[in-house]
C-alpha cells in the first residue's frame, strides 16, 4: 500500500515536473528572442558591424531532467558576414568577447543580479564614435552596479564616474603599481595626455574638459 502511494506521488511530481519545466521552456523561447535582437543590435553600435548573436535552446530528454529543467542553451555568434554562428568562445577575440559581454549586460541590465563586473580590452581595435557608443554603455550600466574598466582611450575614460590612473614604476631590482585617484583638473591633464600625448596644449585641455563635462551632463 505504501509503494503504491508513493508511485502515485512520483507519477503526479512528474508530471507537476513537466508543466512546469514546459512553462519555463515557452518563456525561455519568448526571453531568447528579444535578447538576441536586442544584444546583436548592441554588437554592432559597439564597432561589429556584421555581429550576430542567437540564443539556442536545446529541449532535453526525461533522463536529463534538472532542477533548471529540460533545456540547453548556448550562445552562439557571428562576427563577420558570411560566417555561420558558432559557440561565443570559439569565434569571438578578446576585445570581441569583451564588447559581446558589455552588449549582453546592458541588454539584460533590468534583471542581472551581478554587482560588480569588471571590463579588459573592451576598448581594442576601436576608435572615434564607437568608443565614445562604449563609454556610454559602460556608464549606464555604472548607474545600476559598480564597473571597473581598464581603458587607453579618452572617449571611454572621459565618460567615467570615477577615473583611477595606474602607474608601474621600476628601481632596476623590483617593480611596483599605485593607483592614483583623480580629482578635478588632474583627470583633465590625464584624458589630456590621452588625447595629445606627453605635452599638454590649451587645445588638448580645453578639448579634455569638454569631453568629461559632456559626459557628466547625459
Amino acid at each position: 500500500l505504501q509503494l503504491d502511494k508513493l508511485a502515485q506521488e512520483t507519477k503526479r511530481l512528474k508530471q507537476e515536473y513537466l508543466k512546469q519545466a514546459a512553462s519555463l521552456s515557452q518563456r525561455r523561447q519568448q526571453a531568447a528572442e528579444r535578447m538576441q535582437q536586442e544584444v546583436s543590435e548592441g554588437i554592432q553600435a559597439l564597432g561589429m558591424p556584421h555581429g550576430e548573436m542567437q540564443v539556442q535552446i536545446e529541449h532535453l530528454g526525461m533522463d536529463r531532467a534538472s532542477a533548471t529543467g529540460l533545456d540547453r542553451i548556448e550562445f552562439l555568434v557571428s562576427a563577420n558576414p558570411g560566417m555561420a554562428p558558432q559557440p561565443l568562445a570559439k569565434v569571438a577575440s578578446g576585445g570581441e568577447l569583451s564588447r559581446i559581454s558589455l552588449a549582453l549586460q546592458v541588454a539584460t541590465i533590468r534583471w542581472a543580479q551581478v554587482p560588480t563586473l569588471i571590463f579588459d580590452e573592451v576598448d581594442v581595435g576601436i576608435g572615434g564614435a564607437v568608443a565614445e557608443i562604449v563609454g556610454r554603455h559602460l556608464r549606464q550600466l555604472g548607474k545600476e552596479r559598480q564597473v571597473l574598466c581598464v581603458t587607453h582611450l579618452p572617449q571611454v575614460a572621459a565618460q567615467a564616474h570615477h577615473h583611477l590612473m595606474v602607474q608601474k614604476s621600476s628601481t632596476g631590482r623590483e617593480t611596483q603599481t599605485a593607483i592614483q585617484i583623480l580629482e578635478s583638473e588632474q583627470r583633465t591633464e590625464e584624458v589630456a595626455r590621452m588625447l595629445g600625448g606627453v605635452e599638454l596644449t590649451d587645445h588638448t585641455l580645453a578639448h579634455a574638459r569638454e569631453m568629461i563635462e559632456r559626459a557628466q551632463e547625459a
